[in-house]
């Protein structure tokens, strides 16, 4: 196997990013822009929706894609959540690494190409080190990976555990809980490899105001990732720890399908998500199901609003699937979105735009 510990890793602070989240984050009073006559009819529409489904204890979930984080969008994603707009966000692993990057050093963003080429991309310290860290911590302390993270960026640091209270917890444990004991055993490899000494490690985040999963995580709000494995580059790193990662990843997906079981007369907003939300909302729905026909019951009523910037001239709602030779077929998420029942509307806008005047409409 590849031996990822005779990289030449280097330091974040060589590397040039491209983004400056100071300088290009978006604020909530910004003027929309590139928004059609059908899109703001949709964003007023999901607005309502919102409401009504806050006013039942209905979940609003919002699912989205990296470069809803790249593109600025953290004081608009922070606000809906103040405001309890939103009852659980979702992202990949991509999302939740430039989240913290902005958070930690206030910039994000390499140039693949130029990086591939010199043999550098994705290979730099404090990204792999202390998102990985957070991880296996986060997997011993039984935390899902989103609030690994958060937790990490609003603590400014990580707490080390004694390696002998580690040994102790396996020793009492490895019968009846053996999950735990795997984790905390992981951790101690971890540990042991890289010589660290138990306590506070301090990670200060100059930033932190930016980051939304840290502002999910003091608002105990939902904030799930869901990676791939290989997708991200903490994975070039020699901390990365495949079963911290699936430890983790596992506890997110199950409180995402959790947050599904709530969706009767919710809303569901995908954003620039083509494969990880149509992907986790098909099996948790399934799940989600399974239970409520157990109970008598059944989820319905939901509006399902799949936000791109692909073409698409199909109407999915008056003609249902197009034929396998139409090009919206293709059209992956609106045709899995499509099969999940509900009420589905597609959404050709800027991801910057629909999340700002969905969120001005709650200030009218």
């Amino acid at each position: 196997m590849f031996d990822r510990n005779k990289l030449n890793i280097k330091k974040l602070k060589e590397r040039k990013n491209k983004i400056s989240i100071e300088r290009e984050h978006i604020s909530t009073t910004a003027e929309p822009e590139y928004l059609s006559t059908k899109a703001w009819e949709a964003v007023h529409e999901a607005s309502e929706n919102i409401r009504r489904a806050k006013n039942q204890k209905a979940a609003v979930i919002l699912v989205f894609g990296a470069h809803t984080i790249k593109n600025g969008m953290a004081p608009v994603l922070i606000k809906l959540m103040k405001e309890r707009w939103v009852t659980h966000l979702a992202t990949n692993g991509a999302g939740v690494i430039h989240d913290w990057e902005f958070a930690y050093q206030g910039k994000s963003s390499e140039e693949v190409q130029k990086n591939v080429k010199n043999g550098e991309f994705g290979i730099w310290h404090e990204t792999g080190f202390f998102l990985n860290l957070a991880i296996n911590i986060g997997a011993y302390e039984g935390l899902g990976y989103g609030k690994s993270i958060g937790k990490l960026i609003v603590n400014n640091g990580l707490n080390i555990p004694e390696k002998t209270d580690i040994l102790e917890l396996i020793r009492e444990q490895i019968e009846s809980k053996p999950d735990r004991c795997a984790a905390a055993a992981d951790l101690l490899s971890i540990i042991n490899h890289f010589n660290l000494q138990s306590g506070f490690m301090k990670i200060i985040h100059p930033y932190k105001k930016y980051s939304v999963q840290a502002s999910a995580y003091k608002l105990n709000i939902p904030f799930t990732s869901h990676p791939m494995f290989g997708h991200d580059i903490i994975y070039n790193h020699p901390m990365n720890c495949g079963a911290a990662v699936g430890r983790t990843a596992e506890k997110d997906f199950l409180a995402f399908a959790e947050s599904v079981t709530k969706l009767e007369n919710g809303v569901y907003i995908s954003v620039g998500s083509a494969v990880m939300s149509p992907m986790i909302f098909e099996k948790s729905l399934s799940m989600a199901q399974n239970i409520a026909i157990q109970k008598g019951q059944h989820i319905d009523n939901y509006k399902i609003y799949v936000v791109d910037i692909a073409k698409s001239n199909w109407d999915w709602a008056k003609n249902g699937e197009p034929p396998k030779d139409n090009p919206a077929y293709y059209l992956r998420y609106c045709k899995t979105f499509h099969r999940m029942g509900g009420s589905m509307e597609y959404i050709r806008a800027d991801n910057r735009s629909f999340l700002l005047a969905l969120c001005q409409c709650f200030s009218k």
